[in-house]
């Protein structure tokens, strides 16, 4: 299974470079130089060979062979990569594990996993609620009680007035 790494988000500079969100807790590792990455966008999907990564303001610039100018580099805007999973890492969870899992609070369902947004320092995992509403909770120990794949559950135990907002 393939897990989302990254996302461009513009073009830097007019020698090819690339901005990139990066999604993944080893960026050093994933966009190293030599490196190739698959790339999917709009129902297109591109292997594309890394010559250079740096971090620059909490993202990443990223140069690639296949792409030596501005205009070029202009067509990756929204491109998503992708890598194999590391099955061997038992220490965390992928976004697609969290994705769907149903939220427990306090013995009751309360809703459902949507997403997981990544910001530079955690992630905080988009639950919609039954009462139709949405809630933004980190995916921090304090607030994650337990997390159950078999069972496709979460229980969250967030701080008072979290849910209400």
């Amino acid at each position: 299974m393939d897990v989302r790494i990254g996302r461009v988000i513009k073009t830097h500079g007019i020698r090819g470079e690339v901005v990139v969100d990066a999604t993944t807790d080893d960026p050093e590792g994933r966009f190293s130089p030599e490196t190739v990455v698959d790339g999917r966008q709009a129902g297109r999907t591109q292997s594309l060979r890394i010559t250079g990564a740096r971090p620059h303001k909490g993202r990443w610039l990223i140069s690639f062979a296949e792409i030596t100018d501005r205009t070029h580099a202009e067509s990756l805007r929204g491109m998503e990569f992708f890598a194999p999973a590391d099955e061997s890492d038992d220490d965390g969870y992928y976004d697609h594990d969290l994705e769907g899992l149903r939220v427990w609070h306090e013995g009751t369902a309360i809703g459902e996993v949507t997403g997981v947004v990544e910001t530079i320092n955690r992630s905080l995992l988009e639950i919609a609620l039954d009462n139709g509403r949405d809630a933004l909770v980190p995916f921090v120990d304090e607030f994650i009680a337990e997390v159950d794949l078999d069972a496709e559950t979460i229980m969250i135990t967030p701080p008072e007035g979290l849910l209400d907002l």
